[in-house]
């Protein structure tokens, strides 16, 4: 056999892996118990949808209005790109319209709004909030529904395998050497090549190799986009000659199963025109087709699966006395230090995805009451029993109200605290579902002194449900810290052992000190997504809640 290569084949570049897709997410509104502003009809709803950028509010898009009616259903659906490490901020603005005008008329009436982040939304899958007139009162007791739903672009693979029976001899002393080509026409009518097997030798029955291509690649995601299928008898001069054609979409294909093949037949249009009882140039069949769902990062999230985030801070002495103006502990009444700067722009993010808000506190380095021994693991709340805090706010008071209490010491060992998260994180593991996943949040002034011991922790925990983000604070030479990061090569153990996912992204804080605190978090959250869904993919576990598959489809997560 013979490869035939085409440098610009999409199939050439995914070599069987779907490539990734920006997220898209549709919103679906509607409302209840709207106020009925009108004399002498109902209100005439519209839902106006406002996004926030650099503190500004602009309208992104509207709803139809919606003739007298309190409670209305939109058809309008509402399409965002998804970014997990944003705090992407929404409005709802919902106003009585009155004939052509545009909001903002003293003809429309106000009925209500609500903001909200588009992670809460996703988060939620359903979220149904009461509407606020201006000045925080409630408007009675309308609400909104906002119904979230993915349209990511790649939603899995396929693997599929073709051969041919009693193609047209077009050689003059052997027979063909057919291939075949698979083009996707776009929307416009382009074609784009999508695959082209290989070369079957002097063979009028060939049988190609199976391969691999995403849906994205094949159909776009779309079961009834036409498909041309070209077969051809190779020539090694590039002259290959024509056999014959066929179209297909990949709603037909799926009609394979159960022992039954599907075939087309292969045509000539030339030899249909001139001859009168020419019926095909050979049949193409689809003999085995095999369909896999490749789960995003949303799947999991709107199947329920909730993000836990633990933060873990720095108190050793390096930092200097909190009471001095220029510790990095140092609370300033007018500033955040960078602690909780990062703190603060990590945490914002990560509160949308965990139901009952509260977030584990850690330190390290510090000698900590009664009897101020050194600890490397311990509750900022001093609680041994529940080292959780309400919300991000909650988190902050601890820290503050712990800084008097402690004595800041050394060295600067992290190993503990990730082999503690580790270990729950394990625990939970057991249940065998996509229900949670942990962040940690280190944030640290130096290099960490037990960097074996960290190497070790971080390998055994990269077969575990968590992600690591290491924040430095203060301007020391970070430079050792980057062998933790795994994105100039795999990270390993002091036995050479390597890990099974990259889990670790360490950032200095020195690098986003004139940047907003949302860059530092779309720095150090970008990967988590994938990281999410490498480890449920290698332990081949689907979303809580996910789509309906095809019948023919597995719950393979990746590629075999």
């Amino acid at each position: 056999m013979n490869d035939i290569q085409d440098p610009a084949s999409p199939a050439a570049a995914l070599s069987g892996v779907p490539a990734a897709c920006v997220s898209k997410v549709e919103l679906r509104v509607s409302c209840k118990a709207l106020l009925d502003r009108d004399t002498l009809n109902k209100s005439d709803p519209c839902v106006i949808l406002m996004v926030q950028s650099q503190g500004q509010w602009t309208e992104l898009d509207r709803t139809e209005v919606i003739k007298s009616n309190l409670h209305p259903v939109f058809a309008k659906v509402f399409t965002l790109d998804y970014y997990f490490e944003e705090v992407q901020k929404l409005r709802f603005e919902v106003y009585d319209i009155h004939g052509t005008h545009s909001i903002g008329t003293r003809d429309d009436d106000f009925l209500g709004g609500v903001e909200c982040t588009l992670g809460q939304i996703v988060a939620q899958k359903k979220m149904v909030k009461p509407l606020f007139l201006k000045y925080g009162k409630y408007a009675g007791k309308s609400t909104i529904t906002v119904h979230a739903e993915e349209i990511s672009g790649n939603n899995g693979y396929v693997e599929l395998s073709f051969c041919a029976k009693k193609l047209d001899d077009k050689d003059l002393f052997s027979k063909s050497d057919p291939f075949l080509e698979i083009y996707r026409i776009n929307d416009d009518g382009s074609e784009q090549l999508v695959h082209r097997t290989e070369v079957v030798k002097n063979n009028l029955n060939p049988v190609w190799e199976p391969f691999k291509v995403s849906l994205s690649s094949l159909c776009s995601c779309d079961e009834d986009r036409k498909l041309k299928c070209l077969v051809w008898d190779y020539d090694s001069r590039g002259k290959h000659d024509f056999i014959g054609e066929f179209y297909a979409t990949f709603r037909e294909m799926q009609k394979i199963g159960a022992g039954n093949k599907v075939s087309w037949d292969c045509v000539n249009p030339k030899y249909k025109l001139k001859k009168r009882n020419y019926k095909n140039s050979g049949v193409v069949i689809l003999s085995d087709l095999k369909l896999h769902r490749v789960y995003s990062f949303l799947d999991y999230i709107m199947g329920g699966c909730q993000i836990h985030f633990t933060v873990a801070i720095d108190f050793t002495a390096s930092n200097g006395d909190p009471r001095n103006s220029c510790s990095l502990h140092y609370i300033n009444p007018y500033q955040p230090n960078e602690y909780l700067k990062a703190l603060i722009a990590v945490g914002e993010i990560c509160q949308d995805y965990d139901s009952d808000k509260r977030f584990s506190a850690l330190g390290f380095g510090a000698r900590i009451p009664p009897n101020y021994e050194v600890s490397h693991d311990f509750a900022i709340n001093f609680n041994p029993d529940d080292d959780e805090c309400e919300e991000i706010q909650g988190v902050v008071e601890a820290y503050q109200n712990c800084l008097p209490k402690i004595q800041l010491y050394g060295p600067t060992n992290v190993a503990p605290i990730i082999s503690r998260l580790a270990k729950v994180a394990a625990g939970e593991e057991t249940i065998k579902d996509a229900s949670r996943y942990h962040i940690l949040l280190i944030l640290t002034d130096g290099v960490v002194t037990d960097m074996a011991d960290t190497r070790e922790a971080i390998v055994r925990a990269s077969y575990q449900p968590l992600s690591i983000i290491i924040v430095g604070v203060g301007n020391a030479d970070f430079t050792d810290m980057q062998i933790l990061d795994g994105d100039d090569g795999v990270l390993r153990s002091p036995k050479g052992e390597p890990v099974l996912r990259d889990i670790v992204q360490f950032v200095p804080f020195r690098d986003f000190k004139t940047a907003s605190p949302a860059a530092l978090a779309k720095c150090v959250l970008a990967e988590v997504p994938k990281q999410v869904v490498e480890y449920y993919s290698h332990k081949a576990i689907a979303p809580k809640c996910p789509v309906m598959d095809s019948p023919n489809s597995t719950t393979a997560n990746t590629p075999e």
